[in-house]
């Protein structure tokens, strides 16, 4: 997925970045050698940066693929956090089973396959911050899910808001409405005080009231 940013920009920021470890690297190569989407290091800081300012713990993830999100948010969680990773593809949640299990986090992360919206439906509570990351064309539907389960303060992060920049256009395709959709909502809902940052392909973070 390409960014949004000038590829100037883009190629600084990557260049500022410390080095990731040794499985993070390893992760991050494996995604890109298989065009398996993932939010990339830049993100990841953003995921980790906001799961300790605003101390989250427990953390659902709508849409995992191989887990890289769910290792920033689990290390940044800490021992005691519980992060629940969703994705379709039985692939998919063993590769990232083995990860969590290599990077000793696999205790604090609780696996569900199937649908990401279904999955959350089916586990009850509320959550400190929640993760959307699937079909474009779940977003709105994800948005009206995820609000009601934020706890007061809680932190709802969504991922591609710029979809490379077709956001920004008239959308004509059902992903780019979608989206169009879902980033006029989380700036007209009064619970939720949002802002969409610029990076990569755009990242909307939004906290409830």
């Amino acid at each position: 997925m390409p960014g949004i940013l000038n590829a100037k920009v883009e190629k600084y920021l990557e260049g500022l970045l410390p080095a990731r470890d040794a499985l993070t690297a390893e992760m991050e190569a494996h995604a890109a050698k298989h065009d398996v989407p993932i939010i990339g290091p830049a993100c990841g800081r953003l995921l980790s940066l906001v799961t300790q300012l605003s101390g989250a713990k427990r953390i659902f993830e709508m849409g995992s693929a191989i887990g890289y999100s769910t290792l920033w948010f689990a290390r940044a969680a800490g021992a005691d956090g519980e992060i629940y990773y969703t994705d379709s593809d039985p692939e998919n949640g063993r590769r990232a089973r083995l990860y969590f299990e290599r990077a000793g986090v696999a205790e604090r992360v609780r696996q569900l396959m199937g649908d990401a919206i279904e999955s959350f439906d089916k586990t009850p509570g509320v959550f400190d911050l929640i993760l959307i990351d699937i079909n474009k064309t779940q977003y709105p539907e994800a948005l009206k899910k995820a609000v009601p389960r934020l706890k007061s303060g809680g932190v709802l992060i969504t991922d591609n808001v710029l979809w490379s920049g077709k956001a920004a256009r008239a959308g004509k395709d059902k992903a780019t409405r979608a989206i169009q959709q879902f980033n006029k909502e989380i700036y007209a809902q009064k619970d939720l005080f949002s802002v969409i940052v610029p990076l990569r392909d755009g990242v909307a973070i939004c906290r409830k009231s």
